[in-house]
C-alpha cells in the first residue's frame, strides 16, 4: 500500500507529533515570568510548576540513556532496549497490565516483545519518555500496528492521520485494506469515501486489479460511485476481469449486472520469439498466475509446452539475449517481483540470474548490444510507477541503473530499432500517455521524439523493416484496435488504415518468417 505524494516532486515530509504525557489544566491560567503559578487557598500556598513533570520526564530519559536505574529490558529481535517499568507503565496499558498482574514478565530483567520490531519498539519507547515520534511513509506501516499493540493510542491516531492525508487515487485501496486489517474504522470510512469519489481515476491504477470479486461487487454497488456514465463502471469491471488477480466467480448476480454475460477471460501472456519459434511467458489465464511457457514452430504450425518458470509471473518482461530467453519481473499474485531467470532451450531449464535492484511489474524489457534493459514499471515496494531503468550485463551478471527517463512509465511499450531503445506511452497512476523517448547506449542518455496519434499502455511494439510497430493497448477507457508506426527518417507516427478486428491490451506481439 503505497502512500501518495503530497507535493510536486513525489515527495513526502513525516509527521513530528509533539505530545505531553500529561493533560493541561481544564481552564487557561495567567502568563507568569516563573515557571510556577500560585493559588491561595484556605490561607495556605497551592502551587502549580507547569515544567516539573517535563523536566522529570527528560531526567528520567536522561538515566535511561545512561542505563542507570533501568528495571527491565525489552527485546525484539537482536535489538535491546532498557527501560524502567514504572515510566512504561504510567504511558502504556499494555505494559501497566504485564508489570502488576501475575504474568511471569512482571518480574522477569528481560522481557522479549515478539510482534514488533527492534528499530520500531525502540521508536515507541523514546515516545515514552519524550512524547516525541516521527511518523513517515517508510514507517507508517509497521508504527501504527506496533502503537495498537502496545495502546499507544496518540501514535495509532497521528498515523491514522498522515495515512488520510497522503489518499491518492493510486493508493487509497491499499489504505483502505490496511485501515479494515487494524480496525481503524475512521480511516476506513475516509478511504472508501475516497475510493468512490475518485472512481474513474482510482480503476486505472494497479491496486483496483488486485481486489478480490467481492471487493471490487461491493465497490461499484455503491450508491455513492461518483463516474460520469454507468458504461464506465461496466468498462472498468471488465478490465478487471479481463486481468483478474483473484479467484473470480462469473455468476455473481452483482458482477452480471454490470458486465455483459458474453465477456471471456483471456490468457494474458508474454511473448517472444528466438530460433523460429514463439515463446509465450507465464501471464495469467482467469484467476491464476502462471508459470508455464508455451512455444509455437511456425513451420509446423504447432505448440508444444516447454519447462515451466520457477515463479508465477504476470506483467513480466521477457527477451532473448543470445541463446537465452529471460524472464523479467512481474507480479506473483502477491508481490511485484525483482527476480529475473532464464530459459536454455537446449537443455529445456531455467534458472535463477542475478535480481534487478527494484521490484518491477509491468515492465518493458529489450536487448541493444549484448545488454538487457528493463525499462518502467510499476514498483510493489513504494507503490509508484518508475521512470529508471536498468542494464543487465550477463558476462558480469550484474545490474546497474543507467539514466531514468523523463517521465514515469509503467505498462509501457518497449522496442529497439537501428541500436536504440524506445519506450512508448505506458501510464503514471490515471495518466496514460502518448509521448515516446528512446534511449542511447553510447550517450547513456534519453530524448523525446514525435508523440503517437494515441494515448496507450499495455501495447505490443515490434520492430520490422526499419519502421516500429505499436499494436493495441489500451488508453484508460477500452481496449484499443488501432495499429500504428513509427519512422525515424522523418520523427513521425501514422496509423495503419486497417484496424484488428478486436481490442487488445497485453497482447503479445513477435515477428517470425512464416508465408502466408
Amino acid at each position: 500500500m503505497p502512500a501518495a505524494a503530497a507535493s510536486d516532486s513525489g515527495r513526502m515530509d513525516g509527521v513530528s507529533l509533539p505530545g505531553s504525557l500529561v493533560a493541561a489544566p481544564a481552564s487557561p491560567r495567567p502568563n507568569c515570568n516563573t515557571d510556577s503559578e500560585e493559588d491561595t487557598m484556605n490561607g495556605g500556598l497551592h502551587t502549580f510548576n507547569q515544567t516539573h513533570m517535563r523536566k522529570a520526564f527528560q531526567l528520567m530519559n536522561e538515566l535511561r540513556s545512561k542505563k542507570m536505574l533501568c528495571d527491565v529490558q525489552l527485546v525484539a529481535g537482536s535489538v535491546e532496549v532498557p527501560a524502567h517499568r514504572v515510566v512504561l507503565a504510567s504511558c502504556s496499558p499494555y505494559f501497566c497490565a504485564m508489570f502488576t498482574g501475575d504474568m511471569s514478565e512482571s518480574k522477569a530483567h528481560q522481557v522479549e516483545i515478539r510482534e514488533v520490531d527492534g528499530q520500531t519498539l525502540r521508536k515507541l519507547v523514546d515516545y515514552i519518555y519524550t512524547a516525541e515520534i516521527e511518523v513517515t511513509e517508510d514507517n507508517v506501516q509497521v508504527l501504527l500496528p506496533a502503537a495498537s499493540l502496545l495502546q499507544l493510542m496518540d501514535v495509532r491516531q497521528v498515523c491514522c492521520e498522515f495515512l488520510q492525508s497522503q489518499l491518492h487515487p493510486t493508493n487509497c485501496l491499499g489504505i483502505r485494506a490496511f485501515a479494515d486489517l487494524h480496525t481503524c474504522t475512521q480511516l476506513l470510512d475516509q478511504a472508501h469515501a475516497y475510493a468512490e469519489q475518485h472512481f474513474s481515476e482510482v480503476v486505472q491504477g494497479e491496486e483496483f486489479l488486485g481486489l478480490s470479486l467481492q471487493q471490487v461487487c461491493s465497490l461499484i454497488s455503491c450508491d455513492k460511485l461518483t463516474v460520469s456514465t454507468e458504461e464506465k463502471v461496466s468498462s472498468s469491471t471488465t478490465d478487471f476481469l479481463l486481468t483478474d488477480q483473484q479467484q473470480t466467480d462469473m455468476s455473481s448476480p452483482t458482477l452480471a449486472a454490470k458486465v455483459s454475460s458474453s465477456d471471456e477471460f483471456l490468457r494474458t501472456t508474454c511473448v517472444v520469439s528466438m530460433g523460429g519459434r514463439v515463446f509465450a511467458v507465464g501471464g495469467f489465464n482467469s484467476s491464476l498466475r502462471e508459470r508455464t511457457v508455451d512455444a509455437y514452430d511456425a513451420a509446423r504450425d504447432q505448440w508444444s509446452t516447454v519447462a515451466s518458470m520457477q515463479e508465477r509471473r504476470s506483467t513480466l518482461g521477457a527477451a532473448v539475449l543470445g541463446d537465452l530467453l529471460y524472464a523479467v519481473g512481474g507480479f506473483n499474485g502477491s508481490i511485484g517481483l525483482s527476480t529475473v531467470e532464464v530459459l536454455n532451450y537446449k537443455t529445456n531449464e531455467w534458472m535463477y540470474v542475478a535480481s534487478m535492484n527494484t521490484r518491477r511489474s509491468s515492465v518493458g524489457v529489450g536487448v541493444v548490444d549484448g545488454k538487457l534493459y528493463a525499462v518502467g514499471g510499476y514498483d510493489g515496494a513504494s507503490r509508484q510507477c518508475l521512470s529508471t531503468v536498468e542494464e543487465y550485463d550477463p558476462v558480469a551478471d550484474q545490474w546497474c541503473y543507467v539514466a531514468d527517463m523523463s517521465t514515469r512509465r509503467s505498462g509501457a511499450g518497449v522496442g529497439v530499432l537501428s541500436g536504440q531503445l524506445y519506450a512508448a506511452g505506458g501510464h503514471d497512476g490515471p495518466l496514460v500517455r502518448k509521448s515516446v523517448e528512446v534511449y542511447d547506449p553510447t550517450t547513456n542518455s534519453w530524448r523525446l521524439v514525435c508523440d503517437m496519434n494515441m494515448c496507450r499502455r499495455n501495447a505490443g511494439v515490434c520492430a520490422i523493416n526499419g519502421l516500429l510497430y505499436v499494436i493495441g493497448g489500451d488508453d484508460g477507457s477500452c481496449n484499443l484496435s488501432s495499429v500504428e508506426y513509427y519512422n525515424p527518417a522523418i520523427d513521425k507516427w501514422s496509423l495503419i488504415p486497417t484496424n484488428m478486428s478486436n481490442g487488445r491490451s497485453y497482447a503479445g506481439v513477435a515477428v517470425v518468417d512464416k508465408p502466408l
